[in-house]
């Protein structure tokens, strides 16, 4: 995708560690004091579950602003089906450029590769007043449950492919890979030592 001086592209090698400090600063402080994400796409790149054709990145004139990934994850259905989809994130833009427009243009262009690649549906834990824009609903009224909280407002679902969850009832849970920072919190606080220190705050609004 590329309109005037905006470009999607895939992510390269040369990339790994400006797109891990990107994370960084546009999570830092907002659902907890410091973050986690950028640790996370950082182990996910080598998780049988990822997507590398889904692993973007936005530059504008040049300048990296964005970026997300896709992980490969199923429903549980109430039958005993397992029935494959998608997840994604951490996606994010840097804090520059964040309530500009570029997020949502980062999500649309990259949940239009995911339908080419034959997702059936999306989903995601987040705000609906930002992924609802997308075309995101509460998963509960698809039929869909969140595993940790089967009641949750924030677990959302987009179809790609109309009528994909016509017939499922049953239950999702989040893919391993995003609680590698809980399961390996060594190997977490010696990866954050390579970057330089920043103060972690406890914020009004934050989640955890």
């Amino acid at each position: 995708m590329s309109e005037n001086n905006l470009i999607i592209r895939r992510e390269q090698e040369a990339d790994y560690r400006k797109t891990e400090e990107l994370t960084r600063e546009s999570f830092w402080n907002v659902y907890r004091p410091g973050c986690m994400e950028h640790y996370v796409l950082h182990c996910y790149r080598n998780d049988p579950a990822f997507v590398p054709e889904l692993d973007l990145v936005m530059e504008r004139d040049g300048e990296m602003i964005g970026q997300v990934i896709y992980v490969r994850s199923e429903i549980r259905c109430d039958d005993g089906r397992s029935v494959p989809i998608m997840t994604f994130g951490p996606i994010c833009i840097a804090p520059a450029y964040k309530r500009q427009g570029y997020g949502k243009r980062l999500l649309d262009a990259s949940m239009e590769r995911a339908k080419e690649m034959g997702a059936g549906a999306l989903a995601i834990t987040g705000n609906i007043l930002f992924y609802g824009k997308s075309g995101f609903v509460p998963a509960k009224t698809k039929g869909i449950r969140y595993a940790d909280d089967p009641d949750a407002d924030y677990f959302l679902i987009r179809e790609l492919t109309p009528g994909f969850l016509d017939g499922i009832t049953g239950t999702y849970r989040d893919p391993e890979g995003y609680f590698v920072c809980e399961q390996h919190p060594e190997a977490f606080a010696k990866y954050e030592s390579t970057f330089p220190p920043k103060q972690k705050q406890k914020l009004p609004g934050q989640l955890f």
